[in-house]
């Protein structure tokens, strides 16, 4: 476009800012035909044109900073050190020179102070990206005016210098250390400048952001932790003057950006606040106790103290204590600032438009803060508090209370368990307030504490709780409460043991059948909606629970819902058809194929209509989410049947599975607009950058990920057709960073893909795994959730197992056993920072409970290369011993017995798979694993024992004679801890049956050095064994060789144990230890009718048996061979 005169420019620029969708498109098309070179002359021009209007310049300034950050490559591609080197930027050289000139001579003379903040943004947008890649900074120039601007005489010049420093407050680079002290001195200057409020606000801020931004590098980069200190201890002097101006600020009402400059500080740094907490609590305090500030103010108060009770709880604890039996009475009160609406209780909608008020923001907060700060410190101090309030003549007392108590279950679950019978039947007694919403209060405080407190909860409370729901359910007049009501008993059913949940179905399907004919007539009449939609739920939920026992229901409900479904085709009514085709679904897996196989084809030809009839859905209808998710269930109750659907619910799942995120790069300015939006999901990464997603979409993606896992694990070669598209669409996945619901179902699909492929042949599962590998070794090397590692780590040793072959190349195997190294060493690292942690003086209590929920997340990770490890020693035995020699100093440190025992029992799991697969190579490694092996046979925890007894057993069993003699010195060993008093306890009965079992492999497979015919007596005492499936048929088939060989020491002198054989063998099939029809089973049986031929012995038997125990073994023998089987 060829451009004559700054006016045509401006015309475009007005266009742009239009609201009219059709001038502000064409102007938007006209401006995007602009190069990049004259579109920064032009907008440069704008700004820097006095006479233009301040709109143009504004808008000018915004496009041009857009560009800066969305376009920088296209500026300077491949930058190189030098700017005079040709690198073929699409603008040239001359003009970048220009484009800085300009910018800095321009920004002190303008006179707009609006004009000059955007001229700022845009240079700070500069500056930040004029870097080498060793942090020089090639823009020297920007500092030089900084420095003169910090210096000048002029207000102004020094609020650009600070507006500059807080924009870009990394833009010293590698210089930074050696002008820390600089830095800090020109802040400190500004922060009491008395000749500026202004200078001492911009400080304040630019202050703050120069912390944070320093926090956020050292969480990444452990070089910078140390430089990060230096800023602690250098700006712990710079916190007085800040508080000072915080207080300033609020006290002058007019900005309340420091407020939440002060939250992020609270999230990055909170201990740099340390020495300044009292008066931050006072200030915070006093701030949001003030009925005369605007609540969005006090709200900010709120959220500093809150935040610092997350970010450093342990601190909070030890120097905010005392504020606590001021803050909680304070957040209780304006947790009662509700509204007083008549029209509420019979509203149709539940969405409240009013989620930033008071009460719902305080509720939130004391949530957070009873989770941040833990149920020691916050359970009885909110209870008694609660309890004046429940006595209160005001409803919105009583009503604050109900929600206090619904919202901190979580948070102080531990603490409030042993106390929840007289909480229970003060709740369940304001389900009969005079007032509606406390009887909404009290059905949400009953249906959250079903979910906190479950399924305990239900045990104790079923009594209570079900009838004072039902009653609420049928409060006609008040279809909130009812709503309320109804979500309530979807909670509790939800975690209902279904024993308990059973007896009061004659009670309860009544009253949904009952509520939901009316409101279908509500619906025809009023329009009337919720209620029938949230009994609609109510009635799947505790289907889903009561399972076959529904089958006496099932007619009187899928009818009904089979014609909402049919029916409610309006857009208006699309979410009560997606809640009715949820729960006809969720009653055909209640209560099973035989009986919902009648209905499935009617039901899936309803599901289907849209496809069927050529419709196609909007993006946002709410119905889809359930479909998907109803298709996948119909998936589950049909099995293979459901294979005929397929080309008809593949392509809206795959639609759904591939939809691309929202997202916007927004800076605070703009980030403004969403605040407070739900759909919205916000980020901060500093310096004036924000991310913005779209949160709905994510979800719904999520979900059809989820149904296509279910359909290729269901439908298995019924599904291989699409395990092409399936697996394109799905490796991509494996790094789609906005959502790890996604990514885990990305993992979690591989090996159901490898196993439905497997019909189109070897060849085709071959070329989809070379498809898949490389992208699933790269997705876990790149993973930035310690969560999800462990899934790409199961996917990975599963696929490997589905293979069952040599499946990776020895650059992938390279690859894989660097990604173990550094998750081994990542894993080390976090343990010495958790070890730090516990030195701090903070340390308490809860904070242990922190670190050891940190611990597990990463010993699971240690856990699934064990998983792995395993897979790949199944296929390559020895094979990878030069591969796993570079892990090896890893699994010795944490076998060392002052590692926890956590780590300790996975590296003798590995150990365990190395002398299985590997014996007898496994020699090699015999120095680094036979003696703690044997010695923690005997450790204090469980699950250390039997990995260390299940060790034993494989080396009895696979080790060969090089382990004969450690194999005869861990038989003591073996019967120390099997003989221990509690063996037999919940605790130690898997330890124990895996202690009896390496005895026996020991005892067939490697006896040279051992007198068996001493320790077989001890060995059949310590029959019988029925926990451990995997151990069980060595210790029985063992038992069978014994007997079978005449063995005197299992049979005692003129076979006088006989009966205890009999007695053995019975009780193993009591406890359905072994199955008439296996093949050990079958062994036991042949030994049982050898000694039925003598009627007087076998009678003389029996008669000691136990009538569970004859019964168990009449049944055994009379069970036809292929009923067995």
């Amino acid at each position: 476009m060829g451009m004559a005169d700054d006016a045509q420019f401006q015309q475009i620029l007005g266009g742009l800012l239009s609201e009219e969708n059709e001038i502000r498109t064409q102007a938007e098309s006209t401006y995007e035909q602009i190069a990049l070179p004259q579109k920064i002359s032009l907008l440069l021009g704008c700004l820097l044109n006095a006479a233009a209007g301040e709109k143009y310049r504004e808008m000018s300034a915004v496009l041009l900073r857009r560009l800066l950050f969305a376009k920088w490559e296209e500026f300077y591609p491949n930058l190189p050190d030098d700017l005079t080197l040709p690198c073929c930027p699409q603008l040239p050289v001359e003009a970048q020179t220009q484009l800085k000139e300009q910018l800095l001579s321009a920004i002190p003379q303008e006179q707009s102070e609006s004009i000059r903040k955007k001229m700022c943004e845009v240079a700070a947008e500069m500056a930040r990206n004029l870097f080498d890649d060793d942090g020089n900074s090639l823009w020297p120039e920007f500092l030089s005016f900084l420095f003169e601007c910090a210096s000048s005489q002029n207000a102004q010049q020094r609020e650009c210098a600070l507006l500059l420093f807080s924009y870009v407050p990394g833009v010293f680079g590698n210089q930074q250390k050696r002008y820390l002290e600089v830095i800090k001195n020109m802040l400190q200057q500004s922060l009491s400048d008395a000749s500026s409020y202004k200078c001492r606000f911009l400080a304040y801020k630019a202050t703050a952001q120069f912390i944070v931004d320093n926090a956020e590098l050292s969480t990444d980069k452990p070089d910078v932790k140390e430089n990060y200190k230096d800023i602690q201890r250098t700006f712990s002097e710079l916190l007085p003057p800040m508080v000072q101006v915080l207080q300033e600020s609020i006290a002058k009402g007019e900005d309340n950006v420091l407020l939440q400059t002060t939250i992020t500080l609270a999230e990055m740094a909170p201990k740099l606040l340390r020495p300044q907490l009292d008066a931050i609590m006072q200030l915070c305090m006093k701030l949001m106790s003030d009925p005369n500030q605007e609540d969005d103010w006090r709200q900010l108060g709120m959220e500093i103290i809150v935040t610092l009770a997350e970010e450093a709880s342990a601190m909070f604890r030890k120097h905010c204590a005392g504020y606590l039996p001021l803050l909680v009475p304070e957040m209780l009160k304006m947790m009662s600032e509700i509204e007083e609406d008549d029209d509420w209780a019979t509203n149709d909608d539940s969405a409240d438009d009013d989620s930033d008020s008071n009460y719902i923001v305080a509720e939130s907060d004391l949530d957070r803060l009873a989770f941040g700060l833990g149920g020691k410190v916050m359970t009885n101090l909110i209870l008694s508090n609660v309890q004046q309030l429940l006595v209160s003549a005001d409803w919105k007392h009583r009503h604050a209370a109900l929600s206090a108590v619904s919202t901190i279950g979580e948070g102080c679950r531990k603490q409030m368990e042993p106390l929840l019978p007289p909480i229970i039947s003060g709740v369940v007694n304001f389900l009969k307030d005079v007032h509606p919403r406390v009887r909404h209060a009290a059905c949400t405080c009953l249906g959250q504490m079903s979910e906190d407190f479950g399924p305990a909860f239900q045990r104790k409370f079923h009594a209570q709780v079900v009838p004072g729901l039902l009653c609420a359910l049928e409060d006609s007049s008040n279809p909130r409460v009812q709503a309320q009501a109804a979500l309530a008993l979807i909670n509790f059913s939800g975690k209902c043991p279904k024993a308990i949940l059973i007896t009061y179905l004659d009670a309860i399907f009544p009253i949904l059948e009952r509520i939901m004919q009316a409101k279908l007539k509500e619906l025809v009449e009023k329009g009337t909606k919720m209620v029938l939609e949230n009994v609609i739920t109510t009635i799947a939920s505790v289907a889903g629970t009561a399972e076959e026992k529904f089958l006496v229901y099932y007619n009187r409900f899928m009818p009904c819902l089979k014609y909402i479904i049919e029916n409610a085709t309006t857009q208006e009514l699309r979410l009560l058809r997606g809640k009715a085709i949820e729960c006809v679904s969720l009653i055909g897996l209640a209560v099973g194929k035989e009986k919902f196989l009648p209905d499935a084809a009617s039901v899936m030809d309803l599901l289907l209509k849209a496809q069927t009839s050529g419709e196609e859905f909007a993006t946002d209808d709410p119905q889809v989410p359930y479909l998907v998710s109803a298709w996948a269930r119909m998936c589950t109750i049909m099995g293979k049947q459901f294979a005929v659907y397929l080309p008809l619910v593949m392509g809206p799942v795959m639609q759904m599975a591939s939809a691309k995120p929202e997202w916007a790069l927004l800076s605070d300015e703009d980030r403004e607009v969403l605040n407070g939006d739900q759909e919205w999901e916000l980020h901060n990464f500093g310096e004036n950058q924000n991310f913005a997603v779209r949160t709905s979409v994510l979800e719904d993606k999520s979900t059809a990920c989820a149904m296509l896992v279910c359909y290729a694990r269901e439908l298995d070669e019924e599904f291989a057709e699409y395990t092409q598209q399936v697996a394109e669409l799905m490796t991509r996945l494996l790094k789609f960073y906005f959502h790890e619901g996604v990514r885990v179902s990305a993992a979690e699909i591989m090996p159901f893909l490898l196993q439905s492929g497997a019909a189109k042949g070897t060849e085709y599962v071959q070329q989809m795994w070379s498809f898949i590998v490389p992208e699933l070794l790269q997705a876990l090397k790149l993973e930035p959730n310690v969560s999800v590692i462990p899934e790409h780590m199961q996917s990975l040793a599963k696929c490997i197992e589905t293979l069952n072959c040599p499946c990776l190349t020895d650059e992938q195997m390279r690859e894989l056993f660097t990604i173990f190294n550094e998750q081994f060493e990542k894993h080390f690292e976090k343990s010495s920072e958790r070890d730090e942690k516990r030195r701090d003086e903070d340390y308490d209590e809860e904070v242990e409970e922190e670190l050891i929920d940190e611990d597990d997340e990463y010993t699971f990770i240690i856990s699934r290369i064990a998983d792995v490890l395993h897979s790949l020693f199944s296929v390559y035995r020895d094979q990878l011993f030069p591969l796993f020699d570079s892990i090896v100093p890893h699994l010795v440190k944490l076998m060392g017995p002052e590692r926890a025992w956590t780590e300790r029992q996975w590296s003798l799991c590995i150990w365990d798979d190395v002398i299985e697969f590997c014996s007898p190579a496994s020699i090699k490694y015999s120095q680094y694993f036979l003696q703690p092996m044997v010695q923690y046979i005997t450790d204090p925890q469980p699950e250390v024992c039997q990995a260390a007894a299940y060790g034993c057993g494989v080396l009895g069993q696979c080790g060969g004679p090089e382990y004969s003699k450690v194999c005869a010195e861990a038989i003591p060993r073996l019967v120390e801890a099997i003989q221990r008093p509690d063996s037999r306890s919940p605790e130690w009965i898997s330890p124990t049956e895996n202690a009896i079992s390496a005895v026996t492999k020991i005892l067939k497979y490697n006896a040279a050095d051992i007198n068996v015919a001493d320790v077989i007596p001890v060995w059949f005492s310590w029959l019988p064994v029925w926990q451990d499936s995997d151990e069980v048929p060595y210790v029985y088939n063992y038992l069978c060789d014994l007997v079978e060989a005449n063995q005197p020491a299992v049979l005692g002198p003129n076979n006088m144990n006989l009966p205890r054989i009999i007695a053995v063998i019975a009780e193993a099939f009591a406890r359905n230890a072994v199955e008439a029809g296996d093949p050990t089973g079958v062994r036991l049986l042949n030994l049982v009718k050898q000694i039925q031929g003598n009627t007087e012995l076998f009678t003389a038997c029996l008669s000691q048996l136990s009538d569970q125990q004859r019964e168990a073994l009449h049944e055994a023998l009379v069970t036809p061979p292929a009923a067995a089987q």
